[in-house]
């Protein structure tokens, strides 16, 4: 009975070669296909950041906006200035194109913080909405308190800042962050495995990232 079961074990472990180490093989052959499967899972995966912090401005119609306005809404926030004569008319027609994506989607929105609230008053935001094209009602140009926004804006970890010798006397990131209908910051994965926390609004390929992931988290 000993003997019959070595044959049989003998014989089951002969078949798991041939069937089996072919394919582990293949699999592990130059790391290809292992790491394709591995950057999918990693592309895929949209993680929570952090929750937003609290804010309440004015926008261009003078209505007071909160976080709470975009409760149930996915959007998008970005710190700018009107009077920006470098990145701002990128990100602008960035966002811009990122709006006209999801023009019929009610749950889409926008929190444009301008971090020149000296210059960029109410009537000031609401003419450069109408001159870049900034249609949808989820759409908010935010000012108020330059103190208030600056702290905003460092609690996102977003830098902006006052310089006299920058052009326009202010210094921002072209970065974009994405809030999820829960009020949290979403980020996907890079190549390594680390969160890209911010999307550049300046790039093409930041945009195009932009777009696939809000319409993950608005079909959540």
């Amino acid at each position: 009975m000993k003997n019959k079961s070595y044959i049989w074990i003998s014989f089951i472990i002969l078949v798991f070669g041939i069937y089996f180490i072919p394919k582990i093989v293949n699999r592990f052959k130059d790391g290809a296909v292992v790491e394709a499967d591995r950057l999918n899972k990693t592309n895929n995966a949209l993680i929570e950041i952090a929750k937003v912090p609290s804010f309440e401005f004015i926008n261009q119609n003078r209505d007071t906006i909160n976080q709470d306005f975009y409760k149930g809404k996915v959007y998008l926030v970005e710190f700018f200035f009107t009077s920006c004569p470098t990145i701002c008319p990128i990100m602008n027609e960035n966002m811009v194109k990122i709006q006209n994506e999801f023009k019929f989607e009610n749950n889409f929105g926008i929190a444009s913080f301008t971090i020149d609230s000296v210059t960029d008053t109410p009537e000031v935001l609401k003419e450069h909405a109408a001159e870049i094209g900034a249609v949808s009602k989820n759409w908010n140009f935010l000012t108020g308190n330059q103190d208030d926004i600056f702290s905003v804006a460092k609690k996102f970890n977003m830098y902006v800042g006052k310089n006299d010798d920058a052009p326009g006397g202010f210094e921002h990131s072209g970065l974009f962050a994405i809030i999820d209908k829960n009020g949290k910051i979403r980020s996907r994965l890079d190549e390594s495995g680390n969160p890209v926390i911010y999307y550049d609004g300046t790039e093409e390929a930041g945009v195009e990232m932009i777009k696939e992931d809000i319409k993950k988290l608005l079909a959540e």
